[in-house]
């Protein structure tokens, strides 16, 4: 119970803001750096603690461990353990694929899934992992000639044009994949030359008592005692190479993949986070950063905890309603807490305050500089644009967060499909058949949808929005609103009864009895015409002005960042991160954001269990965990009696590293990892070394989970397990010693 005091404490108590200036941790780390550009930062990384070349970290010639580490997904990180194929990522990471696996039936949720051979790894339709074989600048090729004052409508359209051509020209001579992406807000390129496998299979998965466990309450919190981890299994042609899903294709050929160390790790010692971090915007504008800090958060805020309080309440009622709801739930309530510690985080760090005087010294040096006639206006322009742009920012948010955040206001954007058919005027046979291939497209949707709980999610999400945002209120939600005699639960109630998008029976029964002319019930369905309101309304009154001053903004922001980096040559800038292939680096270090309160860098088991809650489903520790727990039956994964669970480091994080690998000295795997800690989620756009800590899933924990918990001791075979830091990163012997 105390550590559970401790983890409220944390979300509500005071931080001293003195504490956090007074001092900068050693081997705190910011920076999410091109494995390219690695060789750059080799003295400073041997500095920290690094003990094997650069060049293994990262190379052109297939020796670098790059080729370990792949893109899961569409925005997480999984690294390879084994040569055939194994792959190892979070929990959360899995949670999609895995949800469209499980039902009452085969639900995994509950009970987790080990397969016992490959025989019965299981299919995971629509996911891929993608690997970066090599990475090069191509500025030169895509900049040359182009004056940085261009507009960025006729730029863009000369840029589109030669990305085009260079990455066909990539793509011919490597039999790869091309993608060029910008980097410091498209002041540099880089091609990236990748290979995505589609035959992704599920190998092993706890269940939610150990991979969720302490779910939203320890979400984005440092002490967490979770087993975040899942793993899957690559599969590939004959030839090794891409190729679609078929039963008899062979395990991925790994030539790289991590040797896992469980050795462990003290205080102080050096780790590398390999990965995908997805978004950081540290050089933007205090402009900028006021738009997150005092509008869009706080309404996502806002409206994310009305909508979570309905589906928690609902997924309690039935299993059948948990397990259309978990995965969703998880999403929506990862952003919500971050957010939460990226407000308190900012505000703490008087983060826009600090941005407000490095403006001041950059417009010092701006209103000088000759070869740079620009940058004297941009901070003048950007603040001009941003207060203009403020009042749409707030309200599009609320559409965005309140009003399509009800999933049947959502789904009328899948009728706009069914009205098309009408107007293509098929003839009648041909109009039922597309009807209901149409209507039965739409069965993802209602396979994880109840419309009694989003009837409630309707009921208190319009209520906000009427409160909100009364001087912006489309016609037909005024109308509907009137006709209700201002009671949102009466209009829920008819919506929803009378919407033949509110269950798939309804849209089934309506395809297969339409006719020519039934487009009128269309046009008529009380949710669409809620959906076509708000979707007019922001086509009409918002959409064009904020896609002008964005649009305007990035223009801006790209002259910010040439100007910067101009004013400030002997910094190190790196690139904001962008789901592209990036290192950090920083050492093992326990949180101390208050001064004197000091958490453990680490947490074992033995505080699982003390939290263990029968009566909650985010607490509750499985039996067989707490059977093993009682017999201190941890096999080799043990530590003098205890079993390690999680551990903190002052990496530099972002979303999209979920599942990195968090690595030694050696290039060894140490952790998985997971999250950051409440006190530094404002890292994507404000790093502080007092509060910044990524958090990761110790290694052992895994390896004791698969084996001793999951029974999947033939998977520790393949892998290629070391116990003490002195062996290469790699290894061809797939045997553990």
């Amino acid at each position: 119970m105390s550590l559970k005091i401790n983890l409220i404490s944390l979300l509500t108590g005071g931080m001293s803001f003195l504490a956090c200036i007074m001092a900068t941790p050693a081997g705190a780390k910011e920076g999410v750096w091109i494995p390219a550009t690695l060789k750059a930062h080799e003295k400073d990384m041997r500095k920290e603690g690094l003990e094997i070349p650069v060049d293994q970290i990262y190379n052109e010639n297939g020796t670098g461990l790059n080729n370990a580490v792949v893109l899961f997904g569409k925005g997480c990180t999984g690294e390879l353990i084994s040569s055939k194929g194994l792959i190892l990522t979070n929990h959360h990471c899995g949670y999609g694929s895995v949800q469209g696996l499980s039902s009452t039936e085969n639900d995994y949720f509950a009970n987790g899934y080990f397969a016992k051979n490959m025989q019965e790894e299981i299919p995971c339709k629509g996911l891929t992992v993608t690997f970066i074989r090599r990475m090069e600048n191509v500025t030169d090729r895509i900049l040359t000639g182009i004056s940085d004052t261009m507009k960025d409508a006729a730029r863009d359209a000369i840029i589109a044009e030669r990305i085009a051509k260079t990455e066909k020209e990539f793509a011919s001579a490597t039999h790869m994949d091309a993608q060029i992406k910008p980097y410091y807000e498209g002041n540099q390129y880089w091609v990236a030359i990748t290979e995505t496998y589609r035959d992704i299979r599920l190998v092993g998965f706890p269940p939610n008592g150990i991979g969720a466990f302490g779910g939203d309450v320890e979400n984005w919190i440092w002490p967490r005692h979770t087993g975040d981890f899942s793993m899957f299994r690559v599969y590939a042609g004959a030839d090794n190479k891409p190729a679609d899903y078929a039963k008899n294709n062979p395990p991925y050929r790994a030539d790289q993949f991590f040797a896992i160390n469980t050795s462990g790790y003290k205080e102080g010692d050096f780790t590398m986070v390999y990965g995908f971090p997805g978004t950081t915007k540290e050089y933007i504008s205090s402009y900028e950063l006021k738009q997150v800090y005092s509008i869009i958060d706080p309404i996502s805020i806002a409206a994310r905890s009305r909508k979570l309080d309905v589906w928690t309440k609902h997924m309690a009622w039935t299993r059948e309603n948990f397990l259309k709801y978990t995965s969703k739930r998880a999403g929506v309530a990862n952003g919500w807490k971050k957010w939460q510690g990226e407000v308190r985080g900012l505000d703490v760090n008087n983060a826009t305050g600090k941005k407000e005087l490095y403006e001041k010294g950059f417009q010092k040096w701006a209103d000088t500089v000759q070869d740079m006639p620009f940058a004297k206006n941009i901070l003048t322009d950007m603040r001009k644009s941003a207060q203009k742009a403020d009042a749409l920012i707030r309200q599009d948010q609320y559409n965005k967060e309140a009003v399509l955040g009800v999933e049947l206001i959502q789904q009328g954007s899948a009728a706009e499909s069914l009205i098309t058919c009408f107007r293509l005027g098929l003839p009648k046979e041909q109009l039922e058949d597309t009807l209901k291939k149409l209507a039965a497209n739409m069965g993802g949707f209602y396979k994880n949808y109840d419309a009694a709980t989003d009837k409630d999610v309707f009921i208190s999400l319009l209520t906000l929005y009427f409160t909100k945002c009364a001087a912006w209120l489309p016609e037909e939600f005024t109308t509907e609103y009137r006709a209700h005699n201002q009671d949102i639960v009466a209009m829920a109630e008819d919506v929803y009864s009378s919407s033949i998008l509110a269950s798939q029976d309804k849209l089934n029964a309506f395809a297969a009895a339409a006719k020519s002319g039934d487009s009128t019930k269309i046009l008529a369905d009380p949710a669409w015409l809620l959906y076509n309101a708000i979707n007019t309304m922001r086509k009409e009154k918002i959409t064009p002005f904020l896609k002008d001053y964005y649009t305007h903004m990035h223009y801006l922001d790209r002259l910010y960042m040439k100007a910067q980096m101009a004013r400030d040559k002997k910094k190190d800038f790196y690139p904001d991160a962008n789901l592209t292939l990036r290192v950090s680096y920083g050492k093992v270090k326990g949180l101390d954001p208050e001064g004197p309160a000091t958490y453990s860098f680490q947490t074992r088991l033995n505080e699982v269990v003390a939290l263990d809650d029968s009566t909650s489903d985010i607490f509750k520790v499985p039996k067989k965990l707490k059977e093993l727990y009682r017999k201190k039956d941890y096999g080799r994964w043990g530590v003098n009696g205890t079993m390690p669970v999680a551990f903190i480091a002052s990496n530099h994080t972002s979303g999209g590293n979920s599942g990195s690998p968090v690595l030694n000295k050696k290039g060894e795997l140490i952790g998985t990892n997971f999250d950051r800690a409440y006190e530094g989620t404002m890292s994507d756009y404000y790093f502080d070394p007092n509060r910044c800590r990524n958090i990761s899933v110790d290694i052992r924990y895994t390896l004791f989970v698969i084996e001793k918990f999951g029974g999947a001791g033939w998977l520790i075979d393949e892998m290629n397990i070391v116990k003490s830091q002195g062996t290469s990163p790699k290894s061809q012997n797939p045997k553990s010693r």
